[in-house]
């Protein structure tokens, strides 16, 4: 069965776009306050429930942050080259290759994932199935973190850091996001909306769901 063009795309692009991207983007933990309110609430609410994944899992930062806080967590990403900057950044964690739409997980074995700015490569028509498939991995009272941009459109980036890929990023509404995380059979627990940091153009927003027991 061939694989779907934007998993193709994306693991292509991140693979060319590793290690700029790490540098530029590898402090983001540090310096967004609300950020780590959200990191912090849900390591509080998983902690010593079992293990957690972080799909999207990048060069390995919010990874390695959430490890910090005590939690059981490895990191999956698409990219080989992601995969292999985040083991170098975090030789004593665990990253592995996988994709979102189809984890290499038992059924009901997650206390906790986290798609941290990870869907906004999911085409929107897909989304349902990718909540279907982070339910099934999660344990009943498995908590879901989620991070993305705020809107409603897509861009497609062809060039940044002076190199030439194919990455499309989906902008998603906070209302639509929480209808289809019901559709799937979750209970939103929290929503956050901030506004523009320095340096991002428009609000981000960051979801708590949970599988019901």
């Amino acid at each position: 069965m061939d694989e779907p063009t934007f998993l193709t795309d994306t693991r292509a692009g991140y693979n060319t776009i590793a290690i700029p991207y790490d540098e530029m983007f590898g402090a983001e933990t540090d310096t967004k306050p609300l950020t780590r309110a959200m990191f912090n609430a849900f390591a509080e609410i998983v902690a010593e429930n079992g293990p957690v994944i972080e799909v999207g899992s990048g060069p390995g930062r919010v990874t390695a942050y959430l490890d910090g806080l005590g939690l059981d967590i490895r990191g999956i990403d698409l990219s080989p080259e992601m995969v292999a900057l985040a083991r170098r950044n975090f030789p004593k964690l665990r990253f592995e290759e996988g994709t979102m739409t189809a984890l290499d997980l038992a059924d009901g074995t997650l206390a906790g994932l986290v798609a941290w700015y990870s869907i906004i490569h999911v085409p929107p028509a897909l989304l349902p199935e990718v909540f279907a498939e982070f339910r099934r991995v999660l344990a009943p009272g498995g908590h879901l973190l989620l991070g993305f941009q705020v809107g409603d459109e897509a861009m497609h980036r062809t060039e940044a850091f002076g190199l030439t890929f194919s990455l499309v990023f989906q902008r998603l509404m906070p209302e639509r996001i929480e209808e289809l995380l019901a559709e799937a059979g979750f209970v939103v627990d929290a929503r956050l909306v901030r506004q523009p940091d320095e340096g991002e153009k428009v609000a981000q927003a960051h979801l708590l769901a949970h599988k019901p027991a």
